[in-house]
């Protein structure tokens, strides 16, 4: 998982990433990472358009953003 954010950091590529809230939401978001913390990471969150900080231990799966086909 820390690769695919320190990789997104260096190319600004976006991720992927499966989120649970505070609140015990799931939500699935697309951010593009800007600082890795030892337990939290500070993106760019597309859904809410503005920095976030996710926790790391919150974090329940990451991965490449991949496009939707015919969008």
């Amino acid at each position: 998982m820390e690769k695919l954010f320190l990789r997104s950091m260096q190319t600004k590529e976006k991720l992927e990433i499966i989120y649970l809230s505070q609140e015990n939401d799931l939500s699935q978001r697309t951010i593009r990472v800007i600082k890795l913390r030892e337990n939290h990471i500070l993106a760019f969150c597309y859904a809410r358009q503005k920095l976030r900080i996710f926790r790391l231990d919150n974090i329940l799966a990451v991965y490449p953003f991949m496009k939707k086909m015919g969008a």
